[in-house]
């Protein structure tokens, strides 16, 4: 059973360490929010590339918390990029709404700030990096493309001069 995150003395503590503000030495935590996987990644900034972890499992987008506080509370970042999945157009759509609310959950339980980023695109994006990497097309239903989308979403946070093509 999860713990309240008021209750809960390790998220205290984390809440409690001022986070690293200097752009260039930020730990960041992105995620490709979605109502059945959430995609994670973490970067260093002075390093300046991300790595997909793990995905996250969800039950119509609300994720295991206690596998979301053993990531943060491991990898500790400063900062969260929750990627928006906005319309082609760049407006707003459902699912983009709901990752602005896991957005907001993530501050509001670990205190840490949340940037937000359009992902549009991002998962095709993904898709060619797993294939350049070497991964069959048919394997993507049995080994999602999630923590490399958040990948995708934290580098281009970090290096918007690249230009993905979102």
């Amino acid at each position: 059973m999860a713990i309240a995150p008021e209750n809960d003395p390790r998220i205290q503590q984390l809440r409690q360490t001022p986070a690293q503000t200097e752009i260039g030495q930020r730990q960041l935590m992105g995620f490709d929010f979605g109502s059945r996987r959430i995609g994670v990644a973490v970067a260093h900034e002075r390093i300046g590339a991300a790595r997909p972890l793990p995905p996250l499992t969800a039950r119509d987008g609300i994720p295991d918390w206690d596998r979301v506080t053993a990531c943060v509370l491991e990898w500790k970042p400063d900062m969260f990029i929750v990627g928006l999945p906005l319309n082609e157009d760049g407006s707003e759509s459902e699912m983009s709404r709901r990752a602005r609310k896991f957005g907001n959950r993530l501050h509001a339980r670990y205190g840490r700030p949340v940037e937000w980023i359009n992902e549009y695109g991002s998962t095709r994006q993904a898709k060619e990096i797993a294939r350049q990497r070497g991964r069959r097309a048919g394997s993507y239903r049995d080994n999602g493309v999630d923590g490399i989308a958040a990948e995708v979403i934290l580098n281009s946070f970090m290096q918007p001069d690249l230009g993905f093509d979102f």
